[in-house]
């Protein structure tokens, strides 16, 4: 509840500029999970505590986006690149360039 107050009330200092783009004020944004569910891979989301659990010897910078295959994580966006994405739109169309 507080990341949804947060966001609405100062949006701007939002921390997590993938979330800002993938998420409204209190639901999934409906291009993303359009984009989302028509994909043809798997798409796993981590809250930071939750990757850092799951993938402890990994060190990387937030937000990212990262593909794993044959147990091998690889950097599809880092956090440079997301931080000056501005539109879903623009997201998707690096997404669906680099998978």
């Amino acid at each position: 509840m507080f990341d949804a107050v947060h966001k609405l009330f100062s949006p701007s200092t939002y921390q997590c500029s993938l979330c800002a783009l993938t998420h409204d004020v209190f639901w999934e944004n409906k291009t993303w999970k359009n984009f989302r569910l028509q994909t043809n891979f798997e798409m796993v989301f981590y809250h930071k505590n939750e990757f850092e659990a799951k993938f402890c010897k990994v060190d990387v910078a937030y937000p990212i986006i990262l593909k794993l295959e044959n147990n091998k994580l690889t950097t599809v966006l880092i956090a440079e690149v997301l931080n000056e994405i501005t539109s879903i739109e623009a997201l998707i169309e690096r997404i669906n360039s680099r998978i």
